[in-house]
């Protein structure tokens, strides 16, 4: 009897680890979250301030399914933020210039998707075949593109926005065209990520770099790619930043690569490589957004927000390192 029991003991444990995960955690939260502050305000609850919080997590959420990726791989994007406002003032002044009438409005849309990738490809080679470390590269692309950016533009606003151009302001049963974008790319991150060949190889090569490679994986054609996937969502999320609104600031927006790598961790993708899902940082953005949203509502100061997601942040690799170590010793 005593024998089965000990058997049976480990057997347990994994089902209840699988049962209780990151996503489910993330779920909980969010529920509770709403609950309590929808009785101090019953306005968080209303449906245009859930409309809005879902519509603000759209551009983050875009953005840390490529970041998930890359931190799954075993690598960081800290010039994400930067990226975004770089490509939505190309695509802002693209689409002042379409309307000027010297072409189409659709490269406002367009041209920013082929930029992205490009950046990431360049991030992607420094990283996988120059071997520099991603924080050293993309710290100095973070540099480069907030220097250039303001050398350019001197951050003028971007006025005259055509107003076909506004795809984060359309509706589709009167939902913000942005939340369809946010389902759809998480989504396909998710399933991609489980089922593809390259998905399954970023976890190898995040996980074991050197076992992956004897196993038959080109650890830097899996980096280069990640990296260039990367600066496609990096691109998408720019175009849903720069239509949402009726102007667009040639400035990169404050904090928003922290917003990103923080839906990333929080969202169960471990800050040393090899495990996470897509479906947990998109889960995470909408926690962390609807944190600053109860923030307002509940009448605190929203500067609390960064001390949050510094806390959340921590909170979270200090959960992940306690479980690593719980794994080694087979616990």
């Amino acid at each position: 009897m005593d024998k089965a029991k000990l058997r049976t003991a480990p057997r347990a444990k994994a089902a209840w680890r699988r049962f209780i995960n990151q996503e489910l955690v993330l779920v909980v939260a969010i529920i509770t979250l709403a609950l309590v502050v929808n009785n101090i305000n019953p306005r968080f609850l209303a449906q245009r301030n859930v409309l809005d919080i879902l519509t603000n997590t759209a551009i983050f959420a875009v953005a840390a399914v490529g970041m998930s990726m890359v931190i799954i791989s075993g690598n960081i994007d800290i010039s994400v933020g930067s990226l975004i406002g770089v490509l939505a003032t190309i695509s802002g002044r693209l689409a002042v210039g379409a309307e000027a009438g010297g072409y189409p409005l659709w490269l406002a849309w367009v041209v920013p998707l082929f930029i992205g990738p490009l950046v990431g490809a360049f991030i992607g080679f420094l990283v996988a075949y120059m071997r520099i470390p991603a924080i050293v590269v993309t710290l100095g692309m973070m540099s480069i593109l907030q220097g250039g950016l303001i050398i350019a533009t001197g951050g003028e606003w971007i006025y005259n926005l055509p107003r076909d151009y506004a795809l984060a302001q359309q509706r589709l049963f009167d939902i913000p065209v942005p939340v369809y974008v946010m389902i759809v790319a998480s989504l396909i991150g998710t399933l991609w990520m489980r089922y593809s060949g390259l998905g399954r190889s970023i976890y190898a090569v995040g996980g074991n770099a050197e076992a992956a490679r004897l196993s038959g994986i080109n650890e830097q054609s899996v980096v280069l790619r990640v990296f260039i996937i990367n600066g496609f969502m990096v691109a998408i999320a720019s175009l849903l930043f720069a239509t949402k609104f009726n102007a667009i600031q040639s400035t990169v927006p404050a904090g928003i690569e922290l917003q990103i790598i923080t839906a990333a961790v929080v969202g169960g993708v471990s800050i040393l490589g090899g495990t996470g899902t897509i479906l947990g940082s998109t889960l995470a953005a909408l926690f962390v957004v609807s944190i600053g949203s109860a923030l307002t509502f509940a009448r605190v100061s929203p500067y609390w927000i960064q001390t949050i997601q510094g806390a959340l942040i921590l909170i979270t690799v200090l959960f992940d390192l306690f479980r690593r170590r719980q794994m080694a010793r087979g616990d």
